[in-house]
């Protein structure tokens, strides 16, 4: 298989070429934007054909520039910020890009998989199933959520769903992650401050019916969510917009109190003001609903949370990448 990857030198694109390149494919095509951050280290020692700068893809793809035939495209670029207020970028980037190249993929016949988010689903208010009539009447409360929905419902309005694979990625965290500054999972962000000063900073409840850091969310080791991911090129055919969580919320206190327990450290929690600018887009419990996800075959033994935050921790001390 000749498979395009785009956001491939990103946090899951990276580690699904990782997964790709264990399965003996390296016929990939990385299609990303490399910046001043070391995001670029997530593709040394990955095994690819080329590499292209996103602005140019599109216009390659249409005009028949790539040469060879393409049998896969991975569409994961995206700004995946979900404090960026720039609408006109976010949609610009994350839906009138995905819609011009999947339009091209399906008029080609080539299978076309794209990742969406667990943002779409906001406060949670209409739960967590990836049905299509429930992702109908979803309210993002980010502009990232947003940007992520409209493609999602361009997917559904336009009966797609049969012909294009999308992946709502809860909470995922794992090695390859280290570019990504403030949107970088907590343990990664927090991991080096717990060993120096042994405790750990965590956002304080803005609501009466969740206390301090009993926040929950769906968290999702990226090992698991690449799994999960290669399923589906491996069973092209089955389509549609699916879950990739584990299906158990888990609290922020328990994932401070399984770092703690990795490094030896006795639990020592500091609750903190949540920026203000993030209260309103705040998500205080994801948890994926998997019943499509089973439905279609894909019944995966997810890592626990301890399970992975002790894999993961073997990366964060040596600073190593998938």
């Amino acid at each position: 298989m000749r498979i395009v990857v785009t956001g491939g030198a990103g946090f899951i694109g990276s580690c699904l070429i990782w997964k790709l390149n264990s399965k003996n494919f390296a016929d990939i095509i990385v299609v990303d934007h490399l910046d001043e951050s070391e995001k670029w280290k997530n593709l040394v020692g990955k095994s690819i054909e080329d590499y292209m700068e996103k602005d140019k893809f599109p216009d390659y793809l249409e005009a028949g520039k790539l040469k060879g035939a393409l049998d896969l495209i991975v569409h994961f670029g995206a700004c995946t910020s979900t404090m960026e207020t720039d609408a006109a970028y976010l949609l610009e980037n994350n839906y009138l890009y995905s819609k011009r190249i999947a339009k091209w993929a399906i008029a080609h016949r080539i299978p076309f998989l794209y990742a969406s988010s667990a943002a779409t689903y906001g406060s949670g208010e209409f739960g967590y199933s990836d049905r299509d009539e429930n992702s109908l009447r979803l309210k993002p409360l980010s502009l990232y959520g947003y940007s992520k929905q409209l493609f999602d419902l361009w997917v559904i309005k336009h009966r797609l769903s049969d012909k294009l694979t999308g992946f709502k990625f809860f909470n995922v965290y794992g090695p390859n992650e280290y570019h990504k500054g403030e949107m970088k999972s907590v343990i990664a962000k927090r991991f080096e401050t717990v060993l120096k000063e042994k405790k750990m900073q965590l956002f304080r409840s803005c609501r009466k019916d969740f206390a301090d850091g009993e926040q929950k969310r769906d968290f999702i080791y990226v090992k698991d969510a690449v799994d999960i991911v290669w399923y589906f090129i491996e069973h092209i055919d089955i389509k549609g917009i699916f879950n990739v969580g584990t299906g158990n919320a888990r609290s922020w206190n328990e994932v401070a109190n399984a770092l703690f327990s990795v490094l030896n450290i006795k639990p020592n929690i500091e609750y903190i003001e949540m920026p203000q600018e993030l209260q309103e887009k705040y998500q205080y419990f994801t948890q994926a609903d998997p019943a499509k996800l089973n439905n279609a075959g894909c019944i995966h033994r997810f890592l626990s949370l301890e399970e992975a935050v002790k894999d993961y921790c073997g990366y964060l001390k040596n600073h190593s990448y998938l």
